[in-house]
């Protein structure tokens, strides 16, 4: 990149709701609880100013005007983490407002063009927040010496999953774009949906399904990840769909299957080593009735399918890209209920946060497919890119839709820096097989 320069804070302030909001506390769930030990999770928006731009390029009175517009119904957004009466975590909304930052840099969008998270990122572009500051949402606009811009969150896992921090962008920049004519979908600020049963029931079948913790042990020795991108193409997506099962095979299904597999052929584990791969599920729809459109907080559950190492790295994918599917379809209303008094009974609110990496013989795989990425248009254009500005731990791996909506899926990953030539060779090698056959 283009020399070491900072980014130069212009001005700092707090916005506040445009109008009278509810002044109440509002008690997290044992899903939120699950994910307050994870903190803040660093994103980042990358636009490049179009040749037709006026003046007003990310004009700032402009975005806070909207931004205290969309603080209305995003009310505990504009509030704080506190610990209740009985030392449990809630929302204090107070109406005190979201941290506003803007900001200059001497670099440009081009010094970024790999599009892939860097800690020096989340120093430059995104605000300085931890868990003593109680913030739940804090946002930096960062003007580039090219007349691009970059928008950087810090957005705490305790109070919203991805569904939510993706509508309250779309609500931000639709009163950005088309102010009080702006149409809003409304959220729904009502846990009690999630609250555990009383007294808590955990069906004997939940952990055999579910993951209730991330186990990080203590590693043999350094281990030097390194983060990398990939992508994989449409009709790529289509061969490993249709080598993984057909059309009733997910796109997440079969990538995961893949990127399993590939991961345990190249870290050569032993083949009667247990290999887990974990991801998420969104209960919305799952439960009975299901929750209300816009439902403000976490509503994801950590699964987890394991199997020796020898049957993922030789079976076909179809029999992988099963399991994942067979799964995620176990998980019903009565699953997500027994999740939630499990979470109640170990009181998840208490624990260190996670660091270092997963076991060498697990990964994570996080999907955004699907969501709404790249719907952040102000009134300049949608995001060139947006992704998670810093790097994650070991073992993870982050699924987004391409922002030139082509189909093709863009892969980010912190993987062994040993193994990363093999595992590159093994993600594209079935393609190559399989188109020398034609």
């Amino acid at each position: 990149m283009a020399g070491e320069e900072e980014a130069q804070v212009m001005e700092s302030c707090f916005v506040t709701p445009a109008a009278d909001t509810p002044t109440r506390a509002i008690r997290l769930s044992p899903f939120d609880l699950m994910l307050a030990n994870r903190g803040y999770t660093p994103l980042v928006h990358f636009y490049r100013r179009p040749e037709t731009a006026g003046d007003d390029f990310f004009d700032v009175t402009r975005l806070k005007t909207a931004l205290g517009k969309a603080l209305v119904p995003f009310y505990p957004l504009a509030g704080r983490l506190r610990a209740g009466a009985d030392g449990r975590l809630e929302i204090d909304c107070n109406g005190k407002g979201m941290l506003f930052l803007v900001a200059h840099s001497r670099l440009t969008v081009d010094d970024f063009s790999d599009f892939k998270p860097s800690s020096k990122q989340r120093r430059l572009f995104v605000p300085h927040a931890n868990h003593s500051d109680s913030l739940l949402w804090t946002t930096q606009v960062t003007f580039l010496k090219c007349g691009g811009v970059v928008l950087g969150s810090a957005i705490h896992h305790a109070a919203m999953d991805g569904s939510v921090v993706f509508h309250f962008f779309r609500t931000w920049s639709a009163f950005s774009r088309d102010g009080d004519r702006a149409m809003v979908n409304l959220p729904c600020h009502d846990r009690t949906r999630l609250s555990a049963r009383d007294p808590p029931v955990v069906h004997p079948d939940g952990l055999a399904v579910f993951s209730p913790k991330i186990n990080l042990p203590p590693q043999p020795g350094p281990v030097v990840n390194e983060v990398v991108g990939f992508t994989l193409a449409k009709d790529q997506l289509s061969t490993l769909k249709h080598i993984s099962g057909g059309d009733g095979v997910s796109t997440f299904s079969a990538v995961s299957a893949h990127l399993w597999q590939c991961m345990c052929l190249a870290r050569n584990l032993p083949p009667d080593a247990t290999t887990q791969l974990m991801f998420s599920a969104n209960v919305r729809r799952i439960m009975r009735p299901p929750l209300p459109d816009g439902y403000f907080g976490n509503a994801i559950i950590n699964l987890s399918v394991g199997d020796k190492a020898h049957a993922i790295a030789s079976r076909e994918l179809s029999y992988i890209a099963r399991r994942i599917r067979d799964t995620h379809r176990r998980v019903n209303d009565e699953l997500v209920h027994s999740a939630i008094d499990y979470l109640e009974l170990a009181k998840r609110d208490d624990e260190r946060p996670a660091t270092g990496n997963l076991p060498v013989t697990d990964i994570r795989v996080v999907s955004w497919l699907g969501m709404p990425s790249y719907d952040a248009d102000f009134s300049w254009g949608r995001p060139l890119a947006m992704f998670r500005a810093e790097p994650n731990r070991g073992g993870f791996v982050h699924l987004i839709d391409s922002a030139q909506g082509d189909g093709s899926v863009r892969i980010i990953m912190s993987i062994e820096a040993a193994i990363l030539s093999e595992f590159k060779r093994l993600l594209y090698a079935k393609f190559n097989m399989l188109y020398s056959k034609f």
